[in-house]
């Protein structure tokens, strides 16, 4: 079991021995909580697969390969870059499948991860089925941003979420999971994951540490003549594929939110302002098709930006 799903256990498997289970959940926490490693687990509970096991009836939707060529590189068992979001063309061959019996036994799951990566088309196509569900159909729904599904969708699901880990389950967790870490690395990554073990391990794969300390100082001194900018850019590196610019920025909202903790007045308000245009660049990101250059200096900036309130000359 992984740190901090504990409540989540409980909660679920409560509901698989009450009389009768709600159809479609939505597995609700910030990224990196192991939601999708529960989806699973969840999903093979219902139907009585073995760990580890494909089974026909557990049908997990996720980003596709963006064109034909991935698909061909996918299917040759190659590296393959994957779609920004997920297609109604996916949601039509679940439903498709869902017109059928399920193949071994009763029940059927269907994992979608992430939810909030579902194409508008796709969203609209799903909720059809969580509105008039088959017999023994159940939907597992991972979500790192729940406010962004449809408010229909939500209102036909059951939330199960999931809490924030404290930093010795992280420590722990890092121990076993990367046991050629160190202390000090292990330590760094706990304290900036924001709670995630996910983020933590991810913070020392991706050698974050250098790139936090930047970060800090950026939030605490400012930049008045551009030098922390240019490091962190250089940190970051040139061209970070989409997990390591992932992994920036939720470090640098949980910089931010370690800085707003005890901030008051101007202090909270120039930190609360640069995490709240942290959240809209990081949202902007997948979409966008932004320079790598730029959104490292983007974001150097708007972390300079919250020691404004120290010196307006910094930013």
């Amino acid at each position: 079991m992984q740190p901090g799903h504990e409540a989540a256990w409980r909660e679920w498997n409560a509901a698989r021995s009450g009389a009768r289970m709600h159809h479609a959940w939505i597995l609700a926490g910030k990224q990196g909580l192991g939601k999708r490693a529960f989806a699973n687990a969840a999903a093979r509970s219902l139907v009585g697969a073995e760990e580890g096991a494909q089974h026909p009836d557990i049908l997990t939707l996720t980003h596709p390969p963006k064109d034909d060529k991935e698909d061909r590189k996918r299917a040759d068992g190659k590296p393959y870059e994957r779609a920004r979001s997920i297609r109604i063309a996916q949601i039509r061959e679940m439903q498709r499948r869902l017109a059928t019996r399920p193949t071994l036994g009763e029940r059927r799951a269907i994992v979608i991860d992430p939810a909030d990566d579902l194409e508008r088309n796709a969203a609209n196509a799903l909720l059809k089925s969580l509105e008039e569900p088959p017999q023994g159909t159940f939907f597992l729904l991972v979500s790192h941003r729940p406010a962004r599904l449809l408010p229909t969708i939500r209102s036909r699901c059951r939330i199960l979420r999931f809490a924030p880990v404290g930093e010795d389950a992280i420590l722990a967790f890092l121990a076993e999971a990367a046991p050629e870490s160190d202390d000090a690395s292990r330590r760094a990554a706990a304290a900036g994951a924001g709670g995630s073990p996910g983020a933590a391990l991810t913070f020392i794969e991706q050698q974050l540490a250098p790139v936090e300390e930047l970060m800090r100082r950026l939030v605490r001194e400012g930049d008045r003549d551009f030098a922390l900018r240019g490091r962190l850019v250089d940190a970051i590196g040139n061209r970070p594929d989409r997990t390591r610019l992932q992994a920036i920025f939720d470090l640098s909202r949980n910089v931010l939110r370690d800085e707003a903790v005890g901030a008051q007045g101007p202090t909270l308000a120039a930190v609360a302002d640069a995490h709240a245009a942290m959240v809209a660049l990081a949202a902007q990101a997948p979409t966008y098709n932004f320079d790598p250059g730029f959104l490292s200096t983007e974001i150097g900036g708007l972390l300079a930006s919250a020691a404004g309130h120290r010196s307006t000359a910094d930013v």
